[in-house]
C-alpha cells in the first residue's frame, strides 16, 4: 500500500458516488483525514459527513484553498464522470497535486491481497454484495467495496480483515485493467458504454483483457456460452458451477449447487430473478475458489438480505407490491420482467422507467422499447442526462412511440410522466405490482412515493 505511504489526507472529487463513498470509507478507517467534493447533497453525503468526513458542494478554488492542503502529504482521486471544466479538479492540477482515478487507486490498495474481483456489463454489485456477505459469515478476513448499499451491513463497504479484497471490476473507461485480480468473475459482456468503446467488438475485447489478467484459468468464473476459458456458470445447464433442481418455495428459490468437487443440497437464497440467482451461484464459487468452509455457506447464502434498488421490496402487501429497482439496460429490463413475472404471475404489472444517458437510449432504443413494451403499463421520466449534452432528436418522446408501435392493442398507450407525478399516476393504476426503474435520480423519489402510497393502504 504504497500509495498511501506518506500521505496525511485524501481528497475525493466526486465523494459522493457509490464507488467513490466506499473508498472513503476505507481511508478514514486508515486513519486518514478525508475531504471531498460533489456537487449534490444527499442521504450518502449526510452520512459521511457523520462518519468524520468534511464535504463541500461548491466548486469554487476557495473551498480547497481555506483548507490548506500540502500536496506532499495530500492524494487527490477522482472519478472520470467529473467534468474537465470542474473548479475544483483543475485546482488540484495547477498546483501539481497527486491525482489518482478512483480505479487506479483501488488498483493500488488491494494488489498487495488476495483480490476477488467481479466484472460484467450486469450483476456486479449484486454478485460482489452475496460474495462479501459469504465471506464475512464464514469468517474471512475480507475487506469489500461495493457499488451499491448492502442491506446487511447498511453500508457499501464491508472490513473484518485486509487479507482478502472483494471488488467491483468497473469496465467504464476500461477501470478494470486497472487491477490484480487472483480470483475473478464475468457475468456478462453484453453491448453497454458504447460511447466509451464505439462498438461490442471492443467492449468484448476489454472483457478478454481482463480475463487475461487472471494468471490461473480455474480461477476464473464466466456465465455459460460466452468465449472465454475458464470454469463455467450455469442454471439447470451444463457447466462447472451448476444451480439444479430449481424450484421456488417461501417467496424464494431453493436449489442444489454441483461444483467440481462437491454438491451442496436444498439452498436457499430469496431474492428474486434468475439473474440474481447466477449472480448467487457464482458468488458460491468466488468463495469456495478463495477457500471458504463449504459448511457455512448454506446458511451464509440464505441470510443475504439484498443490496438496496436490485429488486427491493419498499410496499408488499395484499392489496399493493412496491419495487425499486437500478435496471438501466434493455438486458436488465428483461431480467426484471422475468422475475416480476415468476413471483407474481397473475397480477398486472406497472413500470416507471427514467432511461439513463442520451447515449444509451441512442444506442439500445429498439431494445428498450422491445422490454417495456411486455409491462402492462409504462410511464416514462425525461432521460436523466448524468454527465452528457443532450444528443438531438434523442427524448422519451422518440422511445415513447417507439414502445406504443410494439404495445399490445388491449394495453393502455405507454405515456410520459413528471416526477411530480409519479404518486397519483400509481395511486390511479389498476396495477398491483408497481416497479419504479432506472439508474439516475428516480432512487430518491422512491421515499415519497411510498409514503404517498402507504396513505392509501
Amino acid at each position: 500500500m504504497n500509495v498511501l505511504k506518506n500521505i496525511q489526507h485524501i481528497y475525493f472529487i466526486g465523494i459522493g458516488g457509490i464507488g467513490m463513498s466506499a473508498l472513503a470509507r476505507f481511508a478514514i478507517l486508515k486513519g486518514l483525514t478525508v475531504h471531498g467534493y460533489d456537487k449534490t447533497k444527499t442521504k450518502l453525503t449526510d452520512a459521511l459527513v457523520q462518519e468524520g468526513m468534511h464535504i463541500t458542494f461548491v466548486d469554487e478554488a476557495s473551498s480547497i484553498e481555506k483548507l490548506a492542503l500540502n500536496s506532499s502529504e495530500t492524494l487527490v482521486i477522482y472519478t472520470p464522470a467529473v467534468p474537465k471544466n470542474s473548479r475544483v479538479f483543475n485546482w488540484f492540477i495547477e498546483n501539481d497535486f497527486i491525482l489518482l482515478k478512483r480505479s487506479q487507486f483501488l488498483g493500488e490498495i488491494t494488489k498487495d491481497t488476495k483480490c476477488l474481483a467481479v466484472a460484467g456489463t450486469h450483476g456486479k454489485t449484486t454478485t460482489s454484495a452475496i460474495l462479501g456477505h459469504l465471506m464475512v459469515a464464514c469468517d474471512m478476513p475480507v475487506t469489500a467495496f461495493l457499488g451499491g448499499i448492502s442491506v446487511n451491513y447498511n453500508s457499501n463497504f464491508i472490513s473484518k480483515g485486509t487479507e482478502i479484497t472483494v471488488v467491483e471490476a468497473d469496465e467504464f473507461d476500461r477501470s478494470f485493467l486497472t487491477l490484480s485480480p487472483d480470483i475473478a468473475c464475468i457475468t456478462s459482456m453484453d453491448a453497454d458504454h458504447l460511447d466509451i468503446y464505439g462498438n461490442a467488438t471492443e467492449l468484448e475485447k476489454s472483457f478478454k483483457a481482463f480475463a487475461d489478467l487472471v494468471k490461473d484459468k480455474s480461477k476464473l468464473l464466466f456465465r455459460s456460452g460466452l468465449p472465454l476459458e475458464g470454469q463455467s456458470v450455469a442454471i439447470e445447464g451444463e457447466a462447472a458451477f451448476e444451480a439444479q433442481n430449481v424450484r421456488i418455495a417461501n417467496g424464494g428459490y431453493v436449489f442444489d449447487l454441483k461444483t467440481p468437487t462437491i454438491t451442496l443440497k436444498n439452498l436457499e437464497f430469496f431474492t428474486p430473478g434468475h439473474h440474481n440467482l447466477h449472480n448467487a451461484i457464482t458468488a458460491m464459487g468466488m468463495a469456495i475458489l478463495a477457500g471458504s468452509p463449504t459448511d457455512c455457506l448454506p446458511n451464509a447464502l440464505a441470510t443475504f438480505k439484498g443490496v438496496e434498488r436490485r429488486f427491493s421490496y419498499k410496499i408488499k402487501t395484499e392489496k399493493l407490491v412496491l419495487i425499486d429497482d437500478y435496471a438501466h439496460h434493455p438486458t436488465e429490463i428483461d431480467a426484471l420482467y422475468q422475475a416480476v413475472t415468476e413471483m407474481y404471475p397473475d397480477d398486472e404489472k406497472v413500470i416507471v422507467f427514467q432511461p439513463h444517458l442520451f447515449s444509451r437510449t441512442k444506442d439500445f432504443v429498439e431494445g428498450f422499447a422491445e422490454s417495456l413494451a411486455q409491462f402492462d403499463q409504462v410511464l416514462l421520466l425525461d432521460i436523466y442526462p448524468a454527465r452528457e449534452e443532450p444528443l438531438e432528436g434523442v427524448t422519451s418522446q422518440w422511445l415513447l412511440r417507439l414502445i406504443n408501435d410494439k404495445r399490445n392493442g388491449d394495453l393502455l398507450p405507454a405515456e410520459i410522466v413528471s416526477k411530480q407525478q409519479i404518486s397519483e399516476v400509481l395511486k390511479n393504476s389498476d396495477c398491483r405490482i408497481k416497479i419504479l426503474a432506472g439508474a439516475g435520480d428516480i432512487g430518491a423519489e422512491v421515499e415519497q412515493i411510498m409514503k404517498n402510497l402507504s396513505d392509501e393502504n
